[in-house]
């Protein structure tokens, strides 16, 4: 009875750890994709979006920004590839650690470079509301949020919650 609890005990971490490695991969995929898609702000009547890196205008992209304030943009372009770097960098850890590891540890490297990757989202993505999320002066037409703004705060909170899951996961 003790090993048969044991063995579901097993299993139940085996699904936790899958679980949150689908997770993170899918956090990975989706800073990466808010970070190169042009669609932070979308014109509403007009075909025209702007994205951390171009302009968009019926599906023509060229490398001008709208934007006025060169260094704030350039600030979360920084920051969003830094959140990139570290979630990688916590994925990786995490699959070593979870060979490598000795049974009964926590996963502390990896919760904590996935923190630090939650804390770059933060910075650049308060940047970005700060300076562009609601100015007419840099964004000349009625607009409303594209979706990898959208995406980006997503992946802040996935990436906390991940970040704090491994904090408290022991291996078993």
């Amino acid at each position: 009875m003790n090993s048969l609890l044991r063995s579901h005990q097993k299993a139940k971490m085996l699904v936790l750890l899958a679980g949150l490695f689908v997770v993170h991969i899918a956090t990975a995929i989706m800073l990466f994709v808010s970070t190169i898609a042009n669609v932070w702000m979308v014109a509403d009547n007009v075909d025209f979006s702007v994205g951390l890196w171009k302009n968009c205008t019926s599906g023509n992209c060229d490398g001008s920004l709208t934007y006025g304030d060169e260094g704030a943009i350039k600030a979360v372009q920084a920051f969003m590839i830094l959140s990139i770097i570290f979630s990688i960098i916590s994925l990786v850890v995490f699959v070593f650690q979870l060979f490598t590891m000795e049974k009964g540890n926590r996963f502390f490297l990896s919760g904590s470079s996935m923190l630090v990757c939650w804390l770059c989202i933060l910075v650049g993505v308060s940047i970005y509301t700060n300076h562009y999320a609601h100015s007419e002066v840099n964004f000349p037409f009625s607009s409303h949020q594209g979706y990898c703004f959208i995406l980006t705060w997503i992946c802040f909170c996935f990436s906390f919650i991940i970040g704090i899951l491994y904090m408290v996961l022991r291996k078993k």
